[in-house]
């Protein structure tokens, strides 16, 4: 199951039209794609101050660059434990929302892949329901599981969370 695409001699609009670029990340060993064209940034470890009564989902705030940047902690919006023990510090992958930048506190950033689009699968049955809401689907790499975020889901508050 060959999933990258090399572009050989094909045009860029040919290998576009084809394939999906995805920056990878990693939360609790599970590897996670949101499409590149969304990604604004990527940074190590940041402060982030604490936002009272704030959703639990929302970590607080970071100040990227002299902006405001209301980070969002991922591993608690897909419902799963928190970093309790983990020594390595965590990553942020910014993104932009309409104009307004969000913070994704993840574990760690993999690589950018482009994904073939015919390889790309409906999310299954057995995905975890909460899972299932903020996913568009899925790619089988290898043995491993690329879950693609829908990033406009995910940083919707308003949605249910288990």
């Amino acid at each position: 199951m060959n999933q990258l695409v090399p572009a050989g001699k094909r045009s860029l609009a040919e290998v576009s039209a084809e394939t999906q670029d995805y920056v990878t990340m990693f939360i609790d060993g599970q590897m996670f794609g949101i499409p590149v064209l969304t990604v604004q940034d990527v940074l190590g470890p940041q402060k982030v101050t604490r936002i009272p009564l704030a959703p639990r989902e929302v970590a607080g705030s970071l100040n990227l660059r002299g902006r405001i940047v209301t980070a969002i902690d991922v591993r608690r919006r897909l419902g799963l434990k928190d970093r309790e023990g983990v020594t390595k510090p965590g990553m942020s992958v910014v993104v932009d929302m309409n104009g307004e930048l969000y913070s994704l506190l993840i574990d760690s950033v993999g690589e950018v892949l482009s994904l073939r689009s015919a390889s790309f699968e409906r999310n299954p049955p057995t995905l975890d329901a909460l899972w299932r809401e903020f996913s568009t689907g899925i790619y089988r790499l290898d043995g491993k599981l690329l879950v693609v975020l829908d990033v406009q889901r995910l940083l919707d508050l308003g949605r249910s969370e288990s």
